[in-house]
Order: C-alpha cells, then structure tokens, then sequence
C-alpha cells in the first residue's frame, strides 16, 4: 500500500516529568483531559496522553492516534520522592533546544486570571513587557506553557469569564540551527505545510509554522491543534560547533514529537526512500510497532500507525 503524508498527524508532544500527580492537576486544570495511559511495571515507568476532549473539541472522542495536539507525559517510577531529581525544561544552558507548548484560550485576561488565583507561577505574565498578547505559565516541572488568544486581546479585555472546553493545545515550538535545512525536512521528508513565518530582522530571529492542514476547517490558526513551531535565531546556521540540545540526552526533559501514519511500514519505507537518519528502525528492538527518526538537529521524532487508518494487512 502507498502512504499519503498529508494523511499524517503531528500527534504527540512528549514530556518527562517527576510528579505525574502534580502535573495531570495541572493540565487537567487547562482543561485536558487523560484519554489513554500505559504502564511499564517491569520497565518502571509509565505513560500518561492528555487531549481535549469535551463539548467543544476538535477531535472528541477519536482515538489517540487519530488525533492531533495531544500532550504525552512520561513518568519514570520513583522520581516523584527524589529530592534531586529535576527535569531539563530546554530553555536554559545546559540543555537548551526544545522551547515550550502552547494553548490557545477563549478569553485570555480570564484565563491567566484563572491561572494565577489558582496559585500557578508565571514566566511572562500579560503585563509583562512589550508584548501583552502572550504569557507564559510554568507547569510544575518548569517546562514554559505559551498562552495565546483565540480572539483580539483588546475583544476580551473586560470578560471575566474562561470556558476550558474552548482551549486548544495549539502548537510545540522547538529551536533549529539552520532554517533552510529544517523546513526542507518538515516539509519535503515529513509531509507537512508551512502555514505561516514570522520574521523579526530587528531581534535577528524567525519563527516558522508548520501542520497538516487537511484535518480540521479552523477560522484561524489559533484554533488549530498540532501545530510545530520552528525557531531560528540568525547566524547559528555558520558556527560549525553550535548545537541544540534534543532533549535526551543529558540533562533530560523533552522527548520526542510523534507523527501518526495511515501506513506505517509504508511510511517508513518513503522515509527510508527520502535518506533519514533513524534513532530506531521498525525492525530494531523487540517494539516492533514504533520509529523514530532524528531531524536535522537530532531531534527525535516517532512514527506510530494511526489505528483509525490501520490498513487490513497490519
């Protein structure tokens, strides 16, 4: 069977984190909901994949690999109850990379409120600096939560209500060394479409957009789920010893985005077709139902079969 990459879904954004307590409260309380968990006894570890899934969602009650802007967290057993443990949240040396999540909300003055009377901390409050469109919140890790509007800010500025069921896991941004190379990847190898670019000559950087756009009619891109967000900040691309932190190696934090297939042997085929480099082949190890592929600065990116498009062979 041939597989089609505009079929394909930016499914999964993974995250370590040390308390799955602390943090499913957290993100409950954004309004995702848990749709699916696996557990790892022998392994010692669990996994834990959240979504939005109420009135109001783009994708109620698909299954988990149909689905985009789903939050996976990984909880090794143990860490909870060790006082050394810290994760990696990407934005600071050393283990700089990956940069944060972000949710798009119906009133966002209300739901920063919202936020902070629950006793949540804040890298960026809306006051903060120039720009009073964003914020970012801390999850309890310390990894950075973009919060975006879905409306005109100056709309809602006096609306003292938030509907959670309205919330979007809009997109995950992650630092690229060279913008060329890793747009060409996204693009050419992956699949996916570049929907938007933000050029900043004046802070020499670039923000660049990326989704599979034939899954949901939206009426903008802040009501979209699974979007990738590439940040390139200018010149990076000529140092020959620069290099951004993919998350797993030490220190750890960010794991891994994962891509849904309608075929996966066949898109690990084209993908072989296309010279990736791989983490893991289908055929390595004794999990022979997952892929991981590394991008142009090693990021790693899984590959798992959309079971709602599972072909009748698999």
């Amino acid at each position: 069977m041939a597989t089609d990459p505009s079929s394909y879904k930016l499914n999964h954004t993974m995250l370590r984190v040390k308390d799955p307590q602390a943090s499913l409260k957290f993100y409950e309380f954004l309004g995702l909901t848990k749709i699916y968990q696996m557990d790892f006894p022998d392994n010692k570890f669990s996994l834990y994949f959240l979504a939005y899934d109420g009135p109001n969602a783009l994708q109620k009650g698909k299954h988990w690999t149909d689905r985009q802007g789903v939050l996976e967290l990984t909880h090794n057993h143990g860490s909870e109850n060790d006082p050394n443990f810290q994760i990696a949240n990407g934005n600071s040396e050393p283990g700089k990379g990956f940069g944060h999540i972000c949710v798009s909300l119906d009133n966002i003055q209300a739901g920063c409120k919202r936020l902070e009377d629950a006793g949540y901390k804040f890298q960026k409050k809306l006051t903060d600096g120039r720009m009073r469109h964003i914020a970012f919140a801390l999850d309890p890790d310390g990894y950075w939560v973009e919060i975006v509007s879905q409306k005109n800010v100056d709309e809602t500025a006096d609306i003292k209500e938030t509907d959670v069921s309205t919330y979007r896991f809009n997109h995950s941004m992650i630092r690229v060394k060279d913008a060329e190379k890793s747009l060409k990847f996204y693009q050419d190898v992956m699949g996916m479409e570049l929907i938007r670019t933000s050029e900043n000559p004046d802070n020499k950087f670039n923000l660049y957009f990326l989704a599979y756009t034939k899954h949901e009619q939206v009426p903008s891109q802040a009501h979209r789920e699974g979007i990738l967000e590439l940040t390139w900040n200018y010149g990076t691309e000529n140092d020959p010893d620069f290099k951004y932190h993919n998350g797993n190696d030490e220190p750890q934090g960010f794991g891994h985005i994962c891509i849904t297939a309608d075929d996966l042997d066949a898109a690990c085929a084209r993908f072989d077709e296309k010279g990736v480099r791989w983490q893991k082949r289908l055929t390595d190890g004794r999990m022979k139902s997952v892929a991981f592929i590394l991008d142009p600065d090693g990021y790693w990116i899984e590959v798992v079969q959309n079971q709602s498009k599972k072909p009748s062979n698999l």
